[in-house]
């Protein structure tokens, strides 16, 4: 399989990872397509209880209906002190139809009943990683590559920044000193699950070229 194409059909209706995508394929010279391209597609519903799962159920859903290789990420929070929680359900964490501001306000009351700690000043509630599994299919040879990515980081009592989305910034990074939402796209390209699952994912097309 390969991405000798102009043109990358990303399954997604997130803005914010269309965004980040986008990014991240300008540079080889690819434009990106999403499900905001194709309105006329059903709407994938996510019950896998992995975030490989979901990937590879978005991937071969729209790739089949589409006739043509689609790359699909599932992606999420997984915090220590939960368990793992919220991970495939982080979109959805406060309900079906959450809002990015919705699901961050129930988990830090979820972390801060929790009462981590004695010193109730200190603003880092919990070790946490956001976790990508990227998915490409083509209908054509029934083929995927599957490829995963993680960023470890810290839960933050303190949001700052007006970058990214979802709990980008509640998601506090030690060596930047900064939440993911202040870093620069260029910065959380770099350094974030979906940017590593990506690099994986070129390394592996590369392989088999």
């Amino acid at each position: 399989m390969n991405l000798d194409t102009d043109i990358i059909i990303v399954a997604t209706q997130n803005k914010g990872k269309v965004k980040e995508f986008e990014h991240a394929f300008a540079a080889l010279g690819k434009q990106v397509k999403s499900m905001f391209d194709y309105p006329e597609l059903p709407e994938v519903v996510e019950d896998g209880v992995t975030f490989a799962e979901n990937a590879m159920k978005k991937a071969k859903t729209v790739g089949d209906a589409l006739g043509i290789p689609v790359l699909a990420d599932d992606s999420g929070l997984c915090v220590d002190a939960l368990d793992g929680k919220p991970g495939v359900y982080s979109a959805r964490y406060a309900g079906e139809h959450a809002t990015d501001e919705e699901n961050n306000r129930k988990l830090l009351r979820t972390l801060e009943e929790l009462k981590l700690g004695e010193d109730t000043d200190q603003p880092l509630l919990s070790p946490a990683r956001f976790v990508c599994s990227l998915v490409l299919y083509n209908p054509a040879t029934g083929e995927s590559i599957e490829t995963s990515g993680a960023a470890e980081g810290w839960i933050t009592a303190e949001a700052a920044g007006g970058g990214g989305f979802g709990y980008d910034p509640l998601f506090y990074i030690p060596e930047y000193e900064k939440t993911m939402a202040e870093l620069t796209l260029g910065q959380k390209q770099a350094i974030s699950h979906r940017g590593a699952a990506l690099r994986n994912l070129l390394d592996r097309l590369k392989s088999v070229e």
